[in-house]
């Protein structure tokens, strides 16, 4: 008893120590400002190891209480990141960033619930600021806005009608038949990017086989709701070594998308209007017609002299019209609308928008609409559990006409490519059109009374739970859970009244489609952050996931609707379809992060996936990642001088891509035997051991920066593979069956990626922000198992896609004139972008991104279909040196050689250019804060030989086929004023 009595002083001394050493506090004030002294606000002070901190007011200034031996980190997006000492703090300190040009301290997601320093970090993860998305030349839609600004992507265009429709790959194939799209996730969610058919196969037939819907209706993708002005900043993590840990539906890499939030301090409110003007971004021309040209449109003597006759009478009344210049000339209007409000108090904070669209498109009475609301609410409950709340209601409505491939005449393009320019389509004095005598169609007649709208309800919902478990001087214990619920509802309305031309057998057709999609998806883990020492630290993460969607599209195709009515109910006879999907993945995840002595990070992790759509749905498949950085400046081994910072790294990691819904099961299809509904068996075998597609990425690099920050490179390198990838097999015609899906073989993807930042001119007057990217892909096929035939076009007659072992998986082949031979390859040789920002004065900025693709090449069809018409604006020149008109020898080539038709779509692209002008110093009595003003050109400058309306092109939807041009909706270009008032 003595004993614990004479140690009693030095016990209670220990108990008591800690919140003696808090009770020394002292409260510091201070500003924070730019290198121009310029007040920053929203700047984070946070006491180290605590969750206690402050962010800086609208003066740049704070005020904090802190225990008199903590540091305090001062950390904001852009700048480099400081530590100060609390004993060494006086009150009104100046704190002066420096900006974070390498962004080397820019915060870059490792896991589901983990992140790490940029200087730290393993892969090569490109970024993208609210600004460069959305503060050069806006694009209409969020996909549209993504083209030319990420490092290892190859996009196309599935078509330039309003509304979207954009194809992304990163760092090359990784399916042929699977998903081919990467994974968007918005602030947790998981974002369904379906592209819906509106079921106009079943007037235009592009597809054989008599289903209503194919992938050349070209639908938009879903992801094109998302309003890029609500986008604070975009990760995109482009292979298995980085978005490993996300699971099977991350097989095509992910885009991790946050959105802007509210931050303490005063309520800001702000008010933008965009107006500008949409127009082609390039008209082919057409044919100039004489009386002798007229008459060659036909073999028979007596119909060439009624035509030449025809010219003589249209050209005598003035009546010669340029169709193509009258279809796609409209000058469409456009307007943006934007009103956002943030702000918070100490414990609550919040961000709210209210947005709309509108924009006509470049053909009559097709347009896009998209209005918008979001609400993100963030609340620290206690000290220690914060949650936040994200929510966006969407409406939009697309009107997207009637374009590309069709084997009926009717879609716009194709008529057109049929129709001379002395042909009479206008309507007469009661609005009646006469019948086109040149085409199935009359274009005008199409444009004036179809309808082809897609009109969407959407409500995104995301929460994050973020709660502090345990907690001491060396280590922080975290539940961290997140998750929401994406929810759509799409109508598709295409209605074809019985006037029209193409009408007199169906007597007018309309197809209503409704489609209803629910996709969630939740993570619940555990994050301990353990610091030993600070030389070393730990962070171990575990929990578990869960991804399910649940997709219901009815289709109902209605023939000799009852004229003036739309119901289907209102026709003579009915054909309805429905496809419905539903899936539920499973995940268990750990990872383990080290950082030693600041300089080595360690990471390793794996994730045991399983799907309701592999062959085995109980089976859980292993995928490991791992990665290492070692940044040679933070050890000492290289001394700061020549460079500020340089790492090397290198990464591995697995995933995988589900199989297709249904390919394990052998479906039933209807059938009509004497009047008797009932059940066949398909045709399409299942095979219920199918495998998921597995994809392995080895990727090394190495980063470094010199001139304090001022020059930045980081260069990569990466080997990715993908095994067992899925293809439709044919099947003997004794097994009863036609095809099946099966595990047909092995590919790869090596390629390289070079960034540079610099910063050439850092004056008070003017700056100068630079930054270039290089990149390139190279696939082979290294195995493959099946035999090799036609894929995605229209075989070898005309150019097509081939899968074949030892070969480009993005070749193209077809008739060469001794055979089938290769013909050339969709993957471009390289990529390069480049974007600028100068600034002068911090007032006037001039911004712009310039866009390079050398090599690639398309199946270009447009021409030809116009020479089959012999409508082709060159169609009786002799530029192609055969001895003959370039339109007679086109058509000369079909049956003996596709070469003329496999086209070089290379092209240097102006994408962005915009220049803003700041009013940022307005009297202190006035409530307005700043004013910008500013003028922007969007894809107004385009060098390329391709010959077609755009060198960006995929007709034939979102997947492995792109590239594919059969007279599509021509791309557009805008021109755009901007004004936005900050209260």
């Amino acid at each position: 008893m003595k004993k614990v009595l004479h140690f009693l002083p030095v016990i209670l001394f220990l108990i008591f120590l800690p919140d003696w050493l808090f009770a020394q506090e002292k409260t510091i004030t201070g500003k924070v400002t730019d290198a121009n002294m310029a007040p920053l606000t929203g700047v984070t002070i946070s006491i180290n190891k605590s969750n206690k901190g402050t962010i800086t007011d609208a003066d740049g200034k704070f005020t904090l209480t802190l225990p008199a031996t903590a540091k305090l980190t001062v950390s904001t997006s852009g700048f480099k990141t400081k530590i100060i000492t609390a004993d060494a703090a006086q009150n009104d300190i100046q704190v002066k960033m420096e900006e974070d040009f390498a962004k080397l301290d820019e915060v870059v997601v490792t896991g589901l619930a983990t992140n790490v320093k940029r200087r730290n970090l393993a892969n090569a993860v490109a970024t993208i600021s609210s600004k460069q998305l959305n503060g050069v030349a806006p694009a209409q839609t969020f996909d549209a806005a993504l083209n030319g600004k990420i490092s290892g992507a190859y996009i196309n265009s599935n078509t330039g009608a309003p509304g979207g429709g954009i194809s992304v790959k990163l760092r090359g194939v990784t399916s042929i038949y699977g998903n081919t799209q990467p994974l968007y996730v918005v602030d947790g969610v998981f974002i369904d990017n379906t592209a819906t058919s509106g079921g106009l196969n079943a007037v235009t037939n592009a597809a054989s086989g008599g289903s209503p819907t194919s992938n050349q209706d070209n639908a938009s993708s879903r992801i094109a709701d998302i309003r890029a002005e609500d986008i604070d900043n975009i990760e995109i993590l482009k292979g298995a070594s980085a978005a490993a840990i996300y699971g099977s539906k991350a097989s095509a890499g992910v885009i991790v998308i946050t959105t802007k939030r509210g931050k303490q301090g005063k309520t800001n409110i702000s008010i933008s209007q965009d107006l500008g003007q949409v127009s082609a971004r390039k008209l082919l021309g057409v044919r100039e017609f004489t009386a002798e040209k007229a008459a060659s449109l036909s073999r028979d003597p007596s119909a060439g002299a009624a035509l030449a006759a025809q010219f003589t009478a249209a050209k005598t009344a003035g009546q010669i019209y340029d169709y193509e210049k009258e279809v796609y000339g409209n000058k469409g209007f456009a307007r943006n609308t934007v009103l956002s409000m943030s702000g918070g108090g100490e414990k609550t904070n919040f961000f709210f928008s209210a947005a709309q669209k509108d924009e006509d498109g470049i053909v009559k009475n097709t347009g896009y609409r998209n209005s918008s609301l979001r609400l993100n609410v963030d609340h620290r409950i206690t000290d220690n559990i914060k949650i936040g709340i994200s929510t966006n209601y969407i409406n939009s409505s697309a009107d997207r006409g009637l374009s590309g491939n069709d084997n009926t005449g009717t879609s716009i393009g194709i008529a057109l490519s049929s129709t001379p320019s002395f042909a009479q389509l206008h309507p007469d004095q009661f609005g009646n059109y006469p019948a086109n005598p040149f085409g199935a169609s009359n274009p005008l007649q199409t444009i004036a009374l179809m309808t082809n709208n897609e009109s969407v309800n959407r409500f995104i919902t995301g929460l994050n739970l973020d709660a502090i478990l345990q907690k001491n001087n060396n280590s922080i214990t975290r539940f961290v859970a997140r998750g929401g619920f994406d929810f759509y509802n799409l109508e598709t309305n295409a209605l074809f009244p019985s006037a029209l031309q193409f009408q007199a057998v169906n007597k007018g057709t309309s197809i209503q489609g409704a489609t209803k999609n629910l996709s969630t998806n939740y993570i619940a883990s555990l994050v301990n952050s353990f610091t030993p020492s600070d030389k070393l630290s730990f962070t171990t993460s575990a929990g578990i996931t869960r991804e399910s969607g649940d997709y219901n599209n009815l289709l109902n195709v209605a023939t000799q609707v009852i004229s003036g009515q739309s119901n289907v109910d209102q026709a003579g006879a009915l054909t309805a379809t429905q496809f419905r999907a539903k899936y539920q993945n499973d995940g268990v995840f750990v990872q383990e992060e080290a950082v030693i002595n600041n300089g080595i990070t360690l990471t390793g992790g794996v994730r045991f996936d399983r799907s309701s759509n592999n062959g085995d749905v109980k089976k859980y498949y292993a995928y490991p990642k791992g990665g290492v950085s070692i940044n040679l400046t933070s050890l000492g081994l290289i001394q700061k001088g020549l460079f500020d910072d340089i790492k090397l790294r290198a990464a591995y990691g697995q995933a995988t891509n589900v199989p297709a819904y249904g390919s394990k099961f052998t479906s039933l299809v209807v059938s009509n035997i004497a009047g008797n509904p009932g059940s066949l068996v398909n045709i399409q075998r299942g095979d219920a051991s199918i495998k998921p597609e597995k994809q392995t990425e080895l990727e090394t690099g190495i980063d470094f920066s010199l001139l304090n920050g001022k020059l930045a490179f980081e260069f990569t390198y990466y080997n990715k593979k993908i095994f067992d990838f899925l293809m439709l097999a044919g099947l003997p015609a004794s097994s009863g069956f036609s095809t099946k899906w099966v595990n047909a073989g092995d590919l790869r993807n090596r390629g390289v990626e070079l960034g540079v930042k610099a910063k050439p001119v850092a004056s008070k007057n003017i700056t100068w922000n630079t930054s270039v990217n290089f990149w390139l892909n190279k696939s082979l096929v290294t195995k493959y198992t099946i035999t090799p035939i036609p894929q995605g076009s229209f075989g070898y007659v005309l150019g097509s896609f081939q899968v074949e072992q030892g070969k480009s998986a993005t070749q193209i082949v077809g008739l060469n004139g001794a055979g089938v031979g290769v013909l050339g390859d969709a993957e471009p040789k390289f990529q390069m972008n480049t974007y600028n920002e100068i600034t002068f004065h911090n007032k006037l900025s001039l911004r712009f991104l310039m866009h390079w693709k050398k090599g690639g090449d398309n199946v270009n069809l447009t021409y030809l279909q116009n020479d089959f018409g012999q409508t082709s604006p060159d169609f009786d020149a002799m530029t192609i040196k055969a001895g003959m008109p370039n339109g007679i020898y086109r058509i000369s080539q079909v049956g003996s050689s596709a070469k003329v038709f496999v086209e070089d779509a290379s092209y240097l692209r102006l994408r962005e250019i915009g220049l803003y002008y700041s009013f940022n110093k307005l009297p202190s009595t006035l409530f307005i804060k700043n004013i910008r003003v500013g003028a922007s050109l969007n894809n107004y400058l385009t060098i390329t030989k391709y010959k077609s309306y755009d060198p960006e092109v995929s007709n034939f939807g979102t997947g492995f086929s792109s590239g594919v041009d059969v007279d599509p909706y021509p791309a557009s270009k805008r021109a755009s004023l901007h004004v936005a008032i900050d209260f």
